[in-house]
């Protein structure tokens, strides 16, 4: 199979393949930031998607094909938006991974980031996300972007953004029983993701006397990414291949962030996401047939 799978890559995408999986000390640190929608729909975003069951039979096949697509680009750490302690980051969960897990949590960070780990023969999963601390402002101060914008009459860029954030995820959901999970995770991590950021940047004018509540809170969402990266940063050596399984939202920085630090290479992931969805269609074939 992964000859196979070597081949199609080869043959349709030109993706990059080796065998060895050594690390070369001239190399630069790969990065590949996929973002994801949650799996679990844990109601956490302001626009949540109504998610169907990634635990049916057909989910799983899919997810399998999307874990051997992102296995061609032979990750040396998978990183996920989960809290671990350093200065190593190790997801402890991980270490009592069985693919029995795979059947009972829908979670993302088990679904895509342990399988690929677990195939890719990875012994540690590193978890780099960063959260406030006790009496440490938020990340995402909306209520005060909210009020500022009551108090200087800015009210409809919210709304605005409410309408396009919300009708997008409305329309997303309901495609879902027509696409594969692939052809998913291709839409939020193209261009015309409504919910990256630019979602961001259009509260940056929201301006209340001298509150600069739009600015302060795009900010603050720096402030996030940043310190994320800065983790990913911590563990990262000449060579590596990391594979990063973030919130969409966070693509942008994190993105740039592996796209401008020297040493560092951004890795589009839309090639290996249309490998799988074309495994996924394969497979389709196969079963009609």
């Amino acid at each position: 199979m992964k000859k196979i799978i070597c081949w199609i890559t080869v043959a349709l995408f030109g993706l990059p393949y080796s065998g060895v999986s050594a690390k070369s000390e001239a190399e630069d640190v790969q990065v590949m930031v996929l973002g994801v929608y949650h799996f679990g729909n844990p109601g956490l975003d302001d626009h949540n998607v109504e998610v169907d069951s990634v635990l049916t039979p057909a989910r799983q096949a899919e997810l399998e094909n999307l874990a051997q697509a992102l296995a061609v680009f032979h990750p040396t750490q998978v990183v996920v938006e989960a809290v671990a302690p350093g200065p190593d980051y190790h997801v402890a969960e991980y270490e009592q991974f069985s693919p029995a897990m795979l059947a009972e949590d829908p979670n993302e960070i088990v679904q895509i980031g342990y399988r690929v780990a677990n195939k890719a023969g990875l012994e540690q999963v590193l978890g780099i996300d960063v959260q406030p601390t006790d009496g440490e402002e938020g990340y995402y101060p909306i209520d005060q972007v909210r009020s500022a914008a009551d108090r200087s009459g800015q009210s409809a860029i919210l709304a605005e953004l409410d309408e396009e954030v919300g009708g997008w995820a409305a329309r997303f959901g309901e495609s879902q029983s027509s696409r594969s999970i692939a052809d998913l995770l291709l839409e939020i991590n193209g261009p015309g993701f409504p919910a990256g950021q630019k979602f961001y940047d259009a509260m940056i004018p929201i301006i209340s006397d001298d509150d600069l509540a739009g600015a302060h809170l795009d900010a603050r969402w720096y402030a996030r990414n940043v310190s994320i990266y800065a983790k990913l940063m911590r563990n990262a050596e000449p060579g590596d291949r990391i594979l990063v399984i973030y919130g969409a939202g966070h693509n942008a920085w994190l993105r740039h962030f592996a796209s401008t630090i020297e040493g560092h290479k951004y890795v589009d992931p839309a090639p290996y996401l249309e490998l799988a969805r074309n495994l996924q269609n394969g497979t389709d074939h196969h079963k009609r047939r």
